[in-house]
């Protein structure tokens, strides 16, 4: 095993995911964010069936974040994971706004990887 992950306390690695992961699923409901971010998606309608194969590409990229933060916290570099969780949400704004995306669903996108860091960094606190 590589050195980096000896000391990952792997447990709140998995409960930052699966918390993270089922947040966004209240933060893109009617509930939260889903309609604003529906129309800023030109009113995309949810698929008539779960689209599993984008699903498990956010368990992954999830799963993926929230190792990165484990893995910073082994070497007590709080700062390192908000900058991580910040590059994230900022690459993926970006990325929305060079689609031409309303401006309203990038943010809306950009601010759920922010929560999801701030999640995973109090999950490796608690554990």
């Amino acid at each position: 095993m590589p050195a980096e992950l000896i000391d990952v306390n792997w447990l709140a690695v998995l409960v930052g995911t699966i918390v993270a992961f089922g947040l966004g699923m209240i933060w893109f409901s009617p509930i939260m964010f889903g309609k604003s971010w529906s129309a800023g998606m030109n009113d995309l309608q949810p698929p008539s069936s779960p689209p599993v194969m984008a699903m498990a590409i956010q368990l992954l990229a999830t799963f993926a974040l929230a190792l990165v933060i484990g893995i910073t916290a082994t070497k007590d570099m709080l700062l390192m994971a908000i900058f991580a969780a910040l590059a994230a949400a900022l690459l993926l704004a970006g990325s929305a706004l060079f689609k031409q995306n309303a401006g309203k669903t990038a943010w809306i996108d950009a601010a759920y990887v922010v929560a999801m860091g701030a999640i995973m960094i109090i999950a490796q606190g608690i554990f």
